[in-house]
């Protein structure tokens, strides 16, 4: 079985979505077999895959209410240069699924149980998470084996993280006893000033958790690449932003749990 890493952080605004893309494409690049899951009713990793999200007959929402089948709601191969990327879209409907499964049993295991009988099929299913601790987020977490967290590095970057490392913790205690904390990633470091400097120190001096050494820069090719609808590796193939998450890429496959 391949490993599932929820990409969470409540904080918006912070990268998850890009991490999110760029860290699947550049798995899928290394040969791996990707599946992403898009949980935010955002819809932003959807679009940033080149897929019109208003549009789409089966997304997460249809496969969680139980109106479609996982394969479904796949669609396979969604960027045409990269081979075995994956993904199960989502758009505003999702918005309405905590309301319709309020009464539902087991519902902190829906999607746990949705994706159960393809899982097997990938190496990596990348989960991106909403920016809040919602009904959608638990059941990210209860599916994951890891939780990656994507910090900004501004001043504000370590509030909110003792929450998500709590929760992350009670998900493991009440609901997922396998899971673990991938590690934090920086994103949007700019090296010309002293700040990032200085939150990369601070994040790393109050944190247990794994830090990985990949820091992703502030890049203009980062910011432009979804509104083509391509990940970073293929819209700008040389760039800073895609050799950062081609590294990334090659710590998280190293990572062994």
């Amino acid at each position: 079985m391949g490993r599932i890493i929820a990409i969470a952080n409540q904080k918006g605004g912070v990268g998850k979505t890009t991490t999110s893309i760029n860290l699947a494409a550049a798995l899928a690049e290394k040969g791996k077999k990707v599946l992403v899951i898009d949980t935010d009713p955002q819809g932003n990793t959807t679009s940033g895959f080149g897929l019109d999200k208003n549009e789409l007959e089966n997304t997460i929402y249809e496969l969680m209410i139980g109106e479609c089948s996982v394969d479904e709601a796949i669609h396979k191969d969604v960027v045409e240069d990269l081979n075995g990327l994956d993904i199960i879209p989502s758009n505003v409907n999702l918005a309405a699924v905590e309301i319709e499964l309020i009464d539902a049993d087991q519902k902190e295991y829906i999607l746990k149980e949705a994706i159960a009988e393809v899982k097997d099929n990938y190496d990596f299913i990348i989960i991106d998470c909403p920016p809040s601790l919602s009904m959608l987020t638990i059941n990210s977490m209860t599916t994951a084996s890891t939780v990656l967290v994507p910090i900004q590095c501004e001043y504000y970057a370590l509030e909110g993280l003792g929450q998500l490392v709590h929760t992350v913790n009670l998900v493991k205690e009440r609901l997922n006893p396998e899971l673990e904390m991938e590690g934090v990633v920086f994103t949007m470091f700019d090296a010309r000033t002293n700040l990032s400097l200085q939150v990369v120190e601070n994040v790393k001096e109050h944190i247990e958790e794994n830090v990985y050494k990949t820091i992703i820069p502030r890049n203009i090719r980062l910011a432009e690449a979804p509104s083509y609808g391509l990940p970073i590796n293929l819209y700008e193939p040389k760039s800073a932003g895609a050799e950062a998450y081609r590294l990334l890429a090659d710590e998280v496959i190293a990572r062994k749990f």
